[in-house]
């Protein structure tokens, strides 16, 4: 009886140690960007199109200044407008400052009352606080110069990375919206295979496990590994997602190219 049980149960470890799993998947990447404009305004250059091959630091699109040049002639207005204030409140203070010594020294002499002195030097305290603020005033103008001027620096949208522009949602001459995706651009360094796998097929995967995988369009046959066990099962269908990274021995993958996965 003892020997019969030991047969069964190395038959039902032979048995599961051969499962063998077939999947079918997509190629992903695990680097696709949505590149958006920080601030809002017509397209006047879109530099790239559906399918276009790109490297970091290109140019993908420029929007219209216009809005920001306007802002820019509005703070030089108001610079000069703060720097010609601090001006007149220093000579005011200069020659209040001289009349206040010239009053010093009549006071001392009993040529002044010191109502006199004392009115002027109020004046020399409020206007030394005015120069002050105008002094502020000019400090605040152009550091919104500085503000305004760095907003050039966001109208034109370069590739992050090197990749492919694998959507192209707006067109020269519309209106670009911050936050709104405009491009998305795909690593295609970071290749992936994503695949469904049933609760019921779990026990018998694991992270950095070797897989077989296959893109038929390609004749591409390769070998891979788990890189990626999604713990969220899909409710309608009860499986869970996993990614595989794998080889493409130097071919030309892209994202959404069909491929098979066996799992031993």
């Amino acid at each position: 009886m003892k020997k019969i049980i030991t047969l069964m149960a190395a038959a039902l470890l032979t048995t599961l140690s051969a499962v063998e799993i077939d999947l079918s998947g997509s190629v992903v990447s695990d680097n696709q960007k949505m590149m958006t404009s920080r601030y809002m305004g017509y397209i006047k250059n879109m530099a790239v199109s559906e399918g276009d091959i790109v490297k970091k630091g290109q140019l993908l699109y420029e929007i219209d200044s216009k809005e920001i040049e306007a802002a820019e002639r509005q703070v030089d207005l108001a610079i000069s407008q703060a720097r010609l204030a601090l001006q007149m409140n220093k000579n005011q203070y200069n020659n209040v400052i001289l009349n206040l010594a010239r009053h010093k020294r009549l006071y001392e002499k009993k040529m002044v009352s010191k109502y006199e002195l004392e009115t002027l030097q109020l004046a020399a305290k409020n206007l030394k606080d005015m120069v002050t603020i105008s002094q502020e005033q000019v400090n605040q103008a152009l550091a919104k110069k500085e503000e305004v001027l760095n907003q050039y620096n966001y109208l034109k949208i370069t590739a992050p990375n090197d990749g492919v522009i694998v959507a192209k949602k707006i067109n020269e001459g519309e209106m670009a919206i911050p936050g709104m995706p405009a491009v998305v651009l795909t690593d295609l360094s970071r290749l992936k295979i994503v695949a469904e796998i049933s609760e019921t097929q779990l026990p018998h995967i694991s992270l950095g496990k070797k897989v077989e995988v296959e893109i038929p369009s390609l004749a591409l046959k390769t070998t891979g590994k788990i890189s990626s066990i999604i713990p969220s099962s899909n409710p309608m269908t009860h499986k869970f997602k996993i990614k595989i990274e794998f080889d493409h021995k130097g071919k030309s993958v892209y994202p959404g190219m069909y491929a098979k996965i066996i799992i031993r």
